[in-house]
């Protein structure tokens, strides 16, 4: 995907500034960046295809971005020259470094894409929270299978929803119409590897099967769990009061 990723070290910062400079407009406002061309196209083969041919610097200087937006971009220029990105302070960073991510991919920049999964990763994991159902819906609508912030955000989701007690309902609305997304979550939950005797098995009579009061039926009608205790004692009580009745039945027939 980039073109910097085989084992020879980078160049450095100061051999990529030359005199040739490329001037950049991003957006609908047409927001003007001016770049050196070597820098950019020594990371981006997206860019070198555009300012270079055949090897040789282009005739033309300038490009136009207009369906880009500017803070991604500009997110992508403080990287270019810095090699390092601003960390989220609060969820809501989070958007931009996606969208970044997104630009990444379009550049053909892998070292970028690595660098944003793992801001985004380490986030999540510093601050011992899941991406939203938002977050994961706009990955997915804005990349393709085998896509490495789909595969990090899908694998938390899978340990979010295997640990939780229960489903969020949005969440469930998201799996019935999602498909891929549902497949993504047990292709992700089957790469555990887990051992046979940690799985409950359904077919084996004398294990506990792990169904608890809170079964399919109820999180298919979206019964509270409230509900589902009343109903679990006014089901008992029921049974107890049979039982007594035909205790009494039995006693007296004989």
């Amino acid at each position: 995907m980039s073109s910097t990723t085989s084992d020879k070290p980078e160049k450095p910062l100061n051999e990529l500034l030359s005199t040739a400079l490329v001037h950049i407009y991003v957006g609908e406002e047409n927001t003007h960046w001016i770049l050196h061309e070597r820098l950019l196209c020594y990371h981006s083969s997206f860019f070198r295809s555009i300012f270079y041919s055949k090897g040789e610097s282009s005739s033309s200087k300038s490009f136009g971005l207009p369906d880009s937006d500017d803070t991604p971009f500009e997110l992508f220029v403080g990287w270019l020259y810095s090699k390092a990105l601003r960390y989220p302070e609060a969820e809501k960073d989070i958007g931009p470094l996606l969208d970044l991510y997104f630009l990444s991919e379009q550049f053909k920049i892998q070292k970028l894409s690595d660098d944003v999964v793992e801001t985004v990763r380490a986030f999540y994991h510093n601050n011992e929270t899941y991406p939203g159902l938002r977050r994961v819906q706009y990955v997915y609508a804005n990349t393709e299978e085998d896509n490495q912030m789909r595969e990090m955000m899908v694998n938390s989701i899978a340990r979010y929803l295997t640990l939780s007690d229960a489903i969020p309902q949005h969440w469930e609305n998201a799996l019935k119409k999602n498909g891929q997304l549902s497949v993504d979550i047990i292709r992700s939950i089957q790469q555990w590897h887990l051992e046979g005797r940690s799985v409950p098995d359904a077919r084996d009579v004398s294990q506990d099967r792990g169904r608890e009061k809170t079964g399919f039926s109820a999180v298919e009608e979206g019964k509270s769990l409230a509900d589902i205790k009343k109903e679990d004692v006014d089901l008992d009580h029921s049974q107890t009061n049979g039982s007594q009745t035909n205790g009494s039945q039995t006693n007296g027939g004989s």
